[in-house]
């Protein structure tokens, strides 16, 4: 890969860059009544402004040279194609085929995967729909009221997240809950309450080795056991997602109650998969499918509209302006939305797990920054808590807000004008921030005078030129959502061929991973700390002595 910073665009980016930094966003809205109409952009059910960025006409030009001169539409039809862009693992990216509309053959490997995706949804339906409708009977002949859902990382992120941001439209035929951490204490409080007589668990591991979810599932099926006297209870009990059914056949579940999955779908990108059945148990298939749909949408998007008017390549265009050129450290996910709650959760795994890399696609060092710190909150709990720093700290955190035009509940439509009013306000404040004049002007109507006026006024100064994006969509319903995922998924795609990074393996997951199965003889106390050093093999000791 010729490096980035060669690039005739990427050179001019960065004279851009040093140029802009001394502008004000105010005085870019002053000078263009248009600027709204030139940086937003709006498709069916989503409008992005994202107006309120350091750019001008250049800067967007600019950034559409770089994507170009980074053959960004060339490895968009690569994925489309199922061209095994993921080198490193040598495998095709194709979650958007989960999701696909047409029917034409999709070849990977010699394999039609449009047929294996069709089968598996057909199964997943069936499924579905006997345990919904009570003809899926537990050991004792009682119908399933709770689902466990067992995984860790997309396997738990994805699916958790959909689930509590569509409980407006789950019936309640079944209640769903997910085991993720290997800590003990979470999957003892969730099955507490529950009755083994009623509960289906779900195994999701595409290797099915994975530790956590593991320990976790022989933790279930102890518990299940214990209340039937029946090692075959699993079978009425555990169905598992896997790429690897003889693990799943050998760990006690009967192969037609084996889900597939595939590795050219990485986990992050899976909910669309069987790894979404406690999404579809919650909601019914029908709501599932508008979930796909709506991702089915945003692929239609960015596969076909020039990179000026795509939305993912617009907000990957940015990111990378914000990060690389402009200095950002970290980025904020503030959805104004009580549903969300979890998005910026599942997309610290999307951006991070992806983009994180310090080495290029084709084993160089990389030596410019690449994906920012993503944090955040709902918004207005993030208001009382760290919207001081965004406002006036010292590094500037460039900010994704999300809205809906409108709740979900009606009887209460005077909160929700509240928190549109909230949302917007907070993007305005960032962008044009407060003067030292309006400062005085304001404290001098409070009464202020003298010198303690001018006092007071230094710490009411905001420098504004904040970036930000708001994305407003009419409600949150299923189709929408999977077209806000599906939209970032396809942002963290252009990001990683922009940055030379392929972002669909994860290698720096796998070292803590391997240290930790070394270190579980030496925590259990029946081998020596002996080749570690004096820092684990003391807190190793510590934990031994506090336990005995």
């Amino acid at each position: 890969m010729s490096s980035r910073q060669s690039l005739n665009s990427w050179k001019k980016l960065e004279i851009l860059a040093e140029e802009k930094q001394s502008q004000h966003m105010n005085d870019l809205f002053a000078n263009d009544s248009q600027r709204f109409d030139k940086f937003s952009i709006e498709l069916p059910k989503l409008l992005l402004d994202y107006s309120k960025n350091l750019i001008d006409s250049d800067v967007m030009t600019a950034l559409f040279a770089l994507a170009d001169e980074c053959e960004v539409t060339q490895w968009r039809k690569k994925m489309f194609a199922g061209d095994k862009i993921n080198k490193t693992e040598d495998r095709a990216v194709l979650h958007t085929a989960l999701r696909r509309s047409d029917t034409t053959p999709l070849w990977v490997d010699g394999e039609n995967i449009s047929e294996s995706v069709a089968s598996q949804l057909t199964k997943m339906e069936d499924f579905v729909n006997r345990v919904r409708q009570g003809h899926w009977l537990g050991y004792s002949g009682k119908r399933i009221t709770d689902i466990v859902n067992i995984g860790v990382g997309g396997s738990n992120l994805g699916p958790q997240m959909v689930t509590e941001a569509l409980k407006h439209y789950s019936d309640n035929s079944v209640n769903v809950h997910y085991v993720s951490n290997v800590d003990g204490a979470q999957i003892v409080e969730i099955l507490r309450p529950l009755d083994p007589e009623k509960v289906l668990f779900i195994v999701s591991s595409k290797t099915f080795t994975t530790t956590e979810t593991m320990t976790n599932a022989k933790t279930a099926i102890n518990w299940l056991t214990a209340s039937s006297f029946d090692d075959k209870s699993v079978a009425k009990h555990f169905v598992a997602v896997t790429a690897n059914k003889e693990n799943a056949m050998s760990f006690g579940i009967e192969a037609d109650n084996i889900f597939d999955m595939w590795d050219w779908v990485g986990g992050r990108f899976s909910l669309w998969s069987a790894i979404g059945l406690a999404i579809a148990l919650d909601l019914g298939f029908d709501k599932f499918k508008d979930l796909l749909a709506g991702a089915n949408e945003m692929d239609q998007h960015f596969a076909d509209a020039p990179i000026e008017q795509n939305m993912p390549a617009i907000m990957a265009l940015l990111s990378v302006w914000n990060t690389t050129f402009l200095g950002a450290k970290s980025q904020a996910i503030l959805p104004y939305d009580q549903t969300l709650h979890m998005l910026a959760a599942y997309l610290q795994q999307a951006e991070m797990e992806s983009n994180g890399k310090s080495v290029s696609w084709d084993g160089d060092e990389i030596n410019y920054a690449t994906v920012p710190s993503i944090w955040g909150e709902l918004g207005i709990n993030g208001q009382h808590a760290f919207y001081q720093l965004i406002h006036q700290g010292t590094d500037i955190i460039p900010c994704e807000f999300m809205i809906a035009a409108q709740g979900h509940e009606p009887d209460l439509a005077h909160h929700h004008r509240l928190l549109v009013a909230n949302c917007l306000a907070q993007s305005e404040a960032l962008m044009r921030g407060r003067t030292k004049a309006e400062a005085l002007s304001l404290l001098a109507e409070s009464g202020f005078a003298m010198e303690e006026l001018e006092r007071q006024a230094e710490h009411r100064v905001f420098p504004g030129n904040r970036p930000s994006v708001t994305l407003i969509y009419p409600q949150l319903t299923p189709y929408v959502l999977g077209q806000i995922i599906a939209l970032y998924e396809h942002r963290v795609f252009v990001e990683g061929v922009i940055l030379g990074i392929n972002s669909f393996d994860q290698w720096g997951v796998e070292l803590g991973k391997e240290l930790a199965k070394s270190l579980e003889p030496m925590v259990d106390g029946s081998k020596g700390c002996d080749g570690k050093d004096g820092s684990t093999a003391s807190l190793i000791a510590f934990v031994l002595e506090q336990r005995h």
